[in-house]
Formats: structure tokens, C-alpha cells, sequence
């Protein structure tokens, strides 16, 4: 069992949910049950899957909860686009934002890809 709060992936990512929890208190009302709940409970995934795993028994098991957190980045990452399509972020806050959701799932893949090796 590992501390997942070590991990500079769960770090960076569990910044990202403040990140995203901040820009989304700014999208209108009506996509309060629509983007904005998609793109929290996505941006959260990330970080709660590879907690998860931390507290499971393989690292086989670890890496299939990290599969799965690579796959919310992946949702992330489109829904940013379609916040930024939509006009509900700057052009600046999508390209800091998509930038730092890139990092991490260069992250996740040498993690993931590590933990296949072991």
C-alpha cells in the first residue's frame, strides 16, 4: 500500500480539480448540471483513481486504477475544449489549463508504463 499524497501525479492532478473547481464557478447558472458537474466530477476522477489504487494490493491493481484515471484526463481534455469552444474560458485560461492536463498525462503514461514494467 502506497501513500497516494507522495505521488507527484496525485499532486498535480489534485491541483488541477482546485483548478478546474475555480474556473468552472464562473460558467453560467444553466451548466450547473452540465459541463461544469462534468468537468469537476472528471478533473476528480483523476486524482481519487490513483488514491484508490494506492490503497489496493498490486501494482497490477494500481496500474488499472491509473488506466482509469488516464481516461478522465481524456474527457477532461475535451470538455476544456468545448468550455473554451462554447466561450465559457479565454483562450488563456484553456491554454494553461489543457497545458497542465498534458503534463499529466505524460505523467500517468510514464507511471502507468512503470508500474507494467515492475
Amino acid at each position: 500500500m502506497r501513500d497516494f499524497r507522495q505521488l507527484k501525479v496525485w499532486q498535480r492532478s489534485h491541483a488541477l480539480v482546485l483548478t478546474i473547481y475555480k474556473l468552472t464557478n464562473t460558467f453560467p447558472a444553466s451548466e450547473q448540471y452540465g459541463l461544469t458537474s462534468q468537468m469537476r466530477r472528471s478533473s476528480a476522477s483523476i486524482p481519487t483513481n490513483l488514491a484508490e489504487g494506492c490503497g489496493r494490493r498490486t501494482e497490477r491493481e494500481l496500474a488499472q486504477f491509473s488506466q482509469i484515471a488516464m481516461g478522465s484526463a481524456s474527457e477532461l481534455e475535451y470538455q476544456l475544449l468545448l468550455a473554451h469552444d462554447l466561450e465559457y474560458l479565454s483562450a488563456e485560461q484553456y491554454r494553461v489549463t489543457n497545458t497542465e492536463l498534458i503534463e499529466i498525462k505524460k505523467m500517468l503514461n510514464r507511471f502507468i508504463a512503470t508500474l507494467r514494467r515492475a
